[in-house]
């Protein structure tokens, strides 16, 4: 028995309840070759464009290995579910069928994303299994993509089942090192058995790391390990295994990220159930692995809603909390090209003492703002905290009725499976009453906004409002936003920032963010002379959604490089870390028979301070895809490129 909080094999829960995964339940959709006695040493394997999952039993032991190109990415490992009354489904199993091999090639077009068309390819087989001493049945479902690997368990039967642990396992090559963060740490490059400890006595205690979690790998392989379709379901952590140095494996969380709901140390499930899958990103290069980052979407379930014209992704303004700095928020839109305007925490009064959420404090004239940010074509965002969500249908539905196209939900802190239940209701709740919505602090993505695509955004990261390190910044792009949408509110001309304004701006390429926060800790009076801040047209024109986009160039915790576009206008964005350097980078995506202008704004000399460091504009003509292009950056330094077609 393992301690509650320390990841790791066998059960710390209590008791199985319910009648589901009998012995000699039926399974339907199941073909392949059908074994009549085991435990027996067998394997089968999913493949697809060089990525390959192996499935496996081993003297009775379910086993999973991944590979890329016959280069390992997770060598074997273990796989199975601990019940509450401690059957551990996977340690001595006989195969009852290992499922013929499906190939399925599709595509699918999302509401706002990384790219109009999404392509979902892959080969999948499914197994059934039966555990031999008790005779519960159950499955495993796993598929090869070109851009990584998933799996996932399949509970059978009509009943209910209570799960304590899941034994999910990710064995690493040696000399791996992994980027892990917890909350809104920092990210740490470690040995796989090196997790730094973190908790308290009211949190999950132990070496574990939040999802998404980076590896990078010998001869220059990186992975992603992500989780999809988290439904009914607590969030996955990862955990150092203190008997195998270059593994991780799965810690379901018992409590909420900060410790601040109940304790669930089971989680109870109707049958039939699929777990979420445990989902491997894979790129040869670290670039690759930015293009492969729409895995997660793949394997989330599909829209759910039947009209998603409403829908407005876009560019976000936070106004100082009176009535004139809406108004005039809505005037600072308008000239920006910025699409909604959002009053935060205190508009309704201190968020950890006023839990009514209906009326705005006596210095805002709420329905006035609305009104003129309507008449102007701009929405307007209302932060709300969770202690202010005691009946979440009344209150959208007030807001709704006030004219509000969104909300900003705070201190939202998943985890549990009840909180992972309320998340999704609220998401669902939201959607039912057309309010877009933006989950803040410590969550984590899951596909969610492909299922409910007006949950435009998430937090989940240690913020740009924190004023992180440049190093920080050009690791996001290869772990936390591999897994989904990032609202991380892009600080321009701030001279408390550790990097240069062409690398806030860059962000706004770099990063994947269908609602992208701007000008965080601004007023409008700021940019009252436009010509001191050569970088405005640049957000004036990025959008936050795209037709196409490609990963030019990258290394994690260097730099990255990263192009998209938008019709017939790309936008490029390079970012580096606190050293200087220059990328060629080849402009192959553009059109063939097409020349550009490109607007560049770069790094000038290298100020007193990043902050200090000036931005520079220049103009090229007759850009063209046989072009390449030299990008300079100075310490912390980064550039934009808008690439206009003539």
């Amino acid at each position: 028995m393992r301690a509650s909080g320390a990841p790791g094999s066998p059960s710390r829960r209590g008791v199985l309840k319910g009648a589901a995964l009998a012995a000699g339940t039926a399974v339907v959709g199941l073909g392949g070759t059908a074994y009549a006695a085991g435990p027996r040493d067998c394997a089968a394997t999913a493949r697809m464009g060089g990525n390959a999952l192996t499935l496996s039993v081993v003297d009775g032991a379910l086993r999973w290995s991944a590979t890329r190109d016959g280069r390992t990415v997770v060598d074997t490992s273990a796989l199975g579910l601990t019940l509450a009354d401690g059957t551990v489904l996977g340690n001595d199993v006989i195969v009852l069928d290992d499922g013929r091999s499906t190939v399925v090639h599709r595509t699918w077009s999302p509401v706002y994303g990384r790219n109009a068309t999404v392509t979902d390819h892959y080969q999948e087989r499914r197994w059934h299994l039966r555990d031999a001493a008790t005779g519960i049945r159950f499955g495993v479902q796993f598929r090869a993509y070109r851009s990584g690997v998933a799996l996932r368990y399949v509970l059978f039967g009509t009943g209910t089942a209570v799960l304590a642990d899941e034994l999910t396992t990710f064995t690493f090559p040696e000399g791996t090192t992994v980027y892990s963060a917890r909350d809104e740490d920092a990210y740490v490059p470690v040995a796989p058995g090196a997790i730094p400890v973190t908790g308290t006595s009211t949190t999950d205690n132990g070496p574990l790391t939040d999802l998404p979690l980076t590896a990078t790998l010998s001869e220059g392989l990186i992975a992603c390990v992500c989780e999809s379709a988290r439904l009914d379901y607590p969030r996955l952590m990862l955990g150092s295994a203190a008997d195998t140095p270059n593994a991780l494996s799965a810690f379901l969380m018992e409590h909420t990220a900060r410790g601040t709901g109940e304790v669930e140390t089971t989680s109870t499930v109707t049958t039939p159930f699929a777990t979420p899958w445990r989902a491997v990103v894979i790129g040869s290069t670290h670039a690759e692995l930015v293009d492969n980052a729409e895995l997660v979407l793949n394997l989330a379930p599909p829209n759910v809603l039947p009209d998603t014209s409403w829908i407005k992704p876009g560019k976000v303004f936070r106004c100082e909390l009176t009535t004139a700095a809406g108004l005039a928020g809505v005037d600072f839109a308008v000239a920006r090209g910025i699409d909604h305007i959002e009053y935060d925490a205190g508009w309704y009064g201190p968020e950890f003492t006023t839990v009514d959420a209906t009326a705005p404090i006596a210095a805002i004239d709420l329905p006035s703002v609305i009104a003129y940010a309507t008449s102007q074509g701009i929405g307007v965002f209302l932060y709300v905290n969770r202690l202010a969500l005691t009946d979440a249908d009344a209150l959208f539905a007030l807001y709704k009725g006030w004219g509000v196209t969104g909300i900003k939900l705070g201190f939202i802190n998943d985890g549990t499976q009840s909180m992972t239940d309320r998340i999704t209701g609220w998401a669902r709740t939201a959607a039912e009453h057309e309010l877009l919505i933006d989950m803040h602090d410590d969550v984590r993505p899951c596909g969610l906004e492909r299922t409910y695509p007006n949950y435009l955004s998430l937090e989940g990261v240690r913020g740009n409002e924190q004023f992180p390190t440049a190093t920080h910044n050009v690791t996001l792009p290869f772990a936390r936003n591999i897994g989904g949408p990032l609202d991380y509110t892009i600080c321009y001309g701030q001279s408390r920032n550790r990097t240069t304004n062409a690398h806030q701006m860059a962000m706004a390429a770099v990063y994947y963010q269908p609602l992208n926060f701007l000008f965080w800790y601004d007023k409008p009076s700021k940019y009252a002379t436009p010509g001191n801040w050569p970088g405005l047209p640049w957000f004036n024109a990025i959008p936050t959604t795209w037709d196409e986009s490609r990963a030019l160039a990258g290394s994690i915790g260097e730099y990255a490089a990263v192009a998209r576009r938008n019709g017939s206008t790309w936008y490029l964005g390079a970012m580096t870390n606190e050293t200087a350097r220059t990328l060629s980078l080849p402009l192959t995506f553009l059109d063939d028979d097409t020349t550009y202008t490109a607007t560049v704004y770069a790094d000038g000399a290298a100020g007193t301070s990043p902050y200090r460091t000036p931005v520079v504009v220049s103009t090229l003509s007759s850009v063209t895809s046989a072009t390449t292009l030299d990008v300079a950056m100075v310490e912390a330094g980064g550039q934009a490129v808008i690439l206009t077609a003539d």
